[in-house]
């Protein structure tokens, strides 16, 4: 059939009823099913939902175990989740996991870290000195208390800095602070 002998463009071998059977060397056969029959086609890139294997003999798309898996990297191993799925080493997931966030705009769902109390801010000091002229800056910081077991895991700030005004020397001996 002319429709069918279309859908053969890259083929090395080509069956009417079931298309592609053999692609060239570049290509990768895409099998996919419709009932009971399977029909093959040659693609330069797997769609989304398979990843490309290379092989000695034929490149295949192999589609990926998950069904929530939009791509993956390997059988086991997704890279992007469909829309209302999270995605967490490789799995994706409806909710992130317990110790984990959802990353803004990603879909990726990060360990969280587990973090003390701010402590107290600090003297306002400029360059070492508490008293003068001149705006300071004081500090305050906090202690992870459960850090993130996942490597390269993003902590929120553990130190904070504002601008203060330092203590100055008033007129007739007293301090004042502003």
């Amino acid at each position: 059939s002319a429709g069918l002998l279309e859908n053969c463009t890259g083929c090395v071998l080509c069956s009417e009823d079931n298309g592609c059977i053999t692609c060239h060397h570049r290509l990768f056969l895409l099998i996919w099913r419709d009932g009971i029959r399977q029909y093959g086609m040659c693609v330069h890139t797997c769609p989304p939902g398979y990843f490309g294997v290379r092989g000695l003999e034929v490149n295949r798309c192999t589609k990926c175990r998950s069904p929530s898996c939009e791509s993956c990297f390997s059988r086991d191993f997704c890279m992007k989740c469909k829309d209302k799925f999270y995605l967490h080493k490789g799995q994706c997931f409806r909710q992130c996991p317990p110790s984990t966030a959802a990353q803004p705009g990603t879909r990726e769902c990060q360990e969280t870290c587990e973090l003390g109390p701010w402590s107290q801010w600090s003297t306002c000091t400029h360059e070492g000195q508490t008293r003068g002229c001149k705006w300071g800056v004081e500090t305050r910081v906090r202690e992870v208390l459960g850090a993130a077991r996942e490597e390269g895991a993003a902590c929120p700030e553990l130190l904070e800095t504002r601008k203060c005004r330092l203590r100055k020397h008033c007129p007739g001996g007293e301090h004042r602070t502003h």
